[in-house]
């Protein structure tokens, strides 16, 4: 059975929450969801996904795809982030969406991988954004510039945006997460 992939992608932004009000910290960083690193998170969220009876047992996280949804979902993520845990605009962030060489490890570059990888599933790449709450960077035009790139330069063609935003997050910095996700076609 193959799931919306908006019901995967909401799945997917509730299991985040979860773990941001879980307080745990990654690291020494602050208290929230935010801060984790994509193994780590995408580690987490497929623990709560599988504890789910939708999908027991059908969710792992591997090297390529990121996360795996058995018989539904290949799954490529990124991070956004324009701000650290230390409240300072972090350097580079966007190159995590934009960078359209092939074999990098953008968003951009993930679709392309996705592309050519061989699954009965099927594939989509999502962005989890993180901002203050009302945005001081908005992550807006970064999405709308990697759609751009995607489809108008190298000719990827994708589904339709899923868009799910919670708000109310524990982290100072991190106040809101963004879940933006698309499929490969």
């Amino acid at each position: 059975m193959v799931e919306p992939l908006k019901d995967v992608i909401s799945d997917i932004a509730d299991a985040l929450v979860v773990i941001d009000s879980s307080r745990v910290p990654y690291r020494n960083y602050q208290p929230g969801v935010g801060p984790y690193g994509e193994p780590q998170l995408l580690r987490k969220t497929a623990e709560i996904l599988n504890s789910q009876d939708i999908y027991r047992g059908r969710v792992e996280t591997r090297r390529n795809p990121d996360l795996l949804i058995r018989e539904s979902w290949a799954m490529e993520f990124k991070l956004a982030r324009p701000f650290g845990d230390n409240g300072r605009e972090a350097e580079n962030w966007s190159v995590n969406l934009l960078h359209p060489y092939e074999g990098n490890q953008s968003a951009l570059g993930d679709c392309l991988k996705l592309r050519e990888l061989d699954c009965s599933e099927q594939k989509s790449v999502a962005v989890v954004g993180y901002e203050h709450d009302p945005p001081v960077i908005a992550l807006k035009p970064l999405v709308k510039g990697f759609e751009m790139l995607a489809e108008h330069i190298l000719k990827i063609k994708l589904g339709p945006r899923i868009v799910e935003n919670r708000r109310g997050l524990v982290h100072p910095i991190h106040q809101q997460l963004t879940v933006y996700s698309w499929q490969v076609l």
